[in-house]
């Protein structure tokens, strides 16, 4: 459905930190910071792009945005947002759990990164 989505940062080096530890937690390795000024996560031919503003202004968070990654266990989500807390994220809204969706039970956690971007890890109950 998506080729990328890209998130702006204020501080590239703390955004690497957050994010390789983040991904790491779900099985993507790290990555470098390139010469354009961007790190780059890929899996399954989808990209996670975090980067400098290309305008030179401060980087914002979308405000009503939200970004879902997928886990394959509610452990691995627990280890995902445990990384984020430990690497500069804020938990936000409930604890890490179980809650009803419109598409059935999902095991759901949210951060915000340290630029203030929302992020969610999901993952199905099992049955």
């Amino acid at each position: 459905m998506f080729t990328h989505i890209m998130v702006g940062t204020n501080d590239i080096a703390r955004s690497k930190k957050f994010y390789d530890a983040v991904f790491a937690a779900l099985n993507i390795p790290p990555s470098e910071i390139s010469a354009t000024g961007r790190i780059t996560y890929g899996k399954h031919g989808a990209r996670f792009i975090v980067t400098p503003p290309l305008d030179g202004k401060a980087a914002t968070a979308a405000n009503g945005g939200t970004i879902s990654f997928q886990a394959d266990t509610p452990a691995m989500a627990d280890a995902w947002h445990k990384a984020g807390v430990e690497n500069g994220g804020k938990t936000i809204e409930n604890p890490p759990g179980v809650r009803q969706t419109p598409v059935g039970p999902l095991y759901l956690a949210y951060l915000r990164d340290p630029d203030g971007n929302k992020l969610c890890i999901a993952c199905k109950v099992p049955a």
